[in-house]
C-alpha cells in the first residue's frame, strides 16, 4: 500500500500523540460521551488558547472580571479556554464539527491529529466535516504540516452566510489590521475547499438529524447545530459562549465577537432556551470536554458539566 504524507503524519501521531496529550494513551472508551438515541457524541481536544484579558474583555469592569476568574479557579491575568472538537457517530456516518487550529496558529493548540490517533480514529473514516464558523481555531486545522487536507474523504459543510462573508472581495480591506491574518488564513483554506464545499442555509438539515441553527453575531454566519434523535436533542454551540465568564455575564461585550450587540442577543436567547429545555450542550471553549448543561443562576446562568 502506498502511503501519502498525510498517512505518514497520522502514523507518527499514533505513536507520539498520547505522550503529547497525556501520560498514558487515551482509549476510546475513556472519552467523554453522550448517548443520544442511536447516536454517540463525544469530544476530542485540540489543546487550548492563551489570550490576554485585554484582548478578550477590554471593556468590562476589570475587578469584577478578576473576581469571577478567581471564583472559578482560573488564572487572573489571562484566559486559557479549551478547544473541544465534537464528533458524532451513528450507523453510517462519522461527523466532525470544526477542525481546530492546525499547526500555525498558536503553540498550545492544534492537537487534533494527536487526539484522533489516541482515540483510534482514522481521519479517512470521517464522512462529514461541519463548520460553525471560520475563525482560525475552527478552520485552520483543515490542513496538516504538509498543507494536505486532514480529512481527505469527507464532505465539507459551511453556512452560506459565513462562506460569503469570508470570501467577499472587500472583507480583507474592512478588517482591522490585527485580524487581517484571520481573513487570509480563512480564504486560503476556503480556496482548498472551493470545489468540495456544500453550502447550507439556517434551518437546513445538514446531514440526517443535524439542523443548522442561526446563531450569528460572533461572526456574520456563525451557526450552531441541533442534533436530534427521536425526542432527544443536543446542541453544538460553537462560540455562542467562549468560556465560563459568558455564563455569569452573558451581556458583557467580548472582543472576540464581530457584531457585539448581535452576539449578546444571540447568547442570551440560546442560553435561555438551553436552560428551559434542559438540553445537553457542547461548547467549543468550555471546560471538562465542553459537554454539559446550562442552568439558571440568579439573573444569569452557570455551566454544569456532565
Amino acid at each position: 500500500m502506498r502511503m501519502n504524507r498525510r498517512d505518514i503524519l497520522f502514523a507518527g501521531a499514533a505513536i507520539l500523540g498520547a505522550g503529547v496529550l497525556n501520560t498514558r494513551p487515551v482509549q476510546a472508551s475513556q472519552l467523554p460521551t453522550v448517548e443520544l438515541g442511536t447516536r454517540t457524541i463525544t469530544t476530542l481536544s485540540d489543546g487550548n488558547l492563551v489570550l490576554p484579558l485585554s484582548f478578550s474583555f477590554p471593556d468590562v469592569p476589570q475587578q469584577e472580571l478578576v473576581a469571577i476568574l478567581k471564583a472559578n479557579g482560573l488564572p487572573v491575568d489571562r484566559l486559557e479556554p479549551d478547544c473541544n472538537i465534537t464528533v458524532l457517530r451513528d450507523a453510517d456516518r462519522l461527523v466532525v464539527f470544526d477542525v481546530g487550529a492546525g499547526p500555525n496558529f498558536m503553540p498550545s493548540a492544534g492537537r487534533l491529529p494527536d487526539s484522533l490517533a489516541a482515540a483510534g480514529i482514522d481521519p479517512g473514516e470521517v464522512t462529514d466535516v461541519v463548520f460553525t464558523h471560520a475563525h482560525p481555531d475552527h478552520i485552520w486545522g483543515l490542513l496538516d504540516d504538509f498543507d494536505e487536507v486532514i480529512f481527505p474523504d469527507a464532505n465539507y459543510h459551511m453556512g452560506r452566510a459565513e462562506w460569503d462573508y469570508w470570501r467577499a472581495g472587500d472583507t480583507l480591506e474592512k478588517t482591522p489590521e490585527a485580524r487581517k491574518s484571520f481573513v487570509i488564513g480563512a480564504q486560503n483554506r476556503m480556496a482548498v475547499l472551493e470545489d468540495h464545499i456544500r453550502l447550507f442555509n439556517f434551518g437546513d438539515e445538514i446531514v440526517p438529524g443535524v439542523e443548522a441553527v442561526d446563531t450569528r453575531g460572533h461572526t456574520p454566519g456563525h451557526t450552531s447545530f441541533a442534533i436530534h434523535d427521536g425526542s432527544q436533542s443536543m446542541m453544538v454551540l460553537g462560540d455562542v459562549v467562549t468560556g465560563l465568564v459568558s455564563f455569569e455575564k452573558p451581556d458583557w461585550p467580548s472582543n472576540s465577537d464581530q457584531d457585539t450587540n448581535q452576539a449578546i442577543a444571540t447568547r442570551l436567547q440560546v442560553m435561555d432556551r438551553m436552560a428551559t429545555d434542559k438540553m445537553h450542550i457542547v461548547g467549543f471553549h468550555l471546560p471538562n470536554s465542553g459537554i454539559g448543561f446550562v442552568e439558571r443562576k440568579d439573573a444569569a446562568y452557570r455551566f454544569v458539566a456532565g
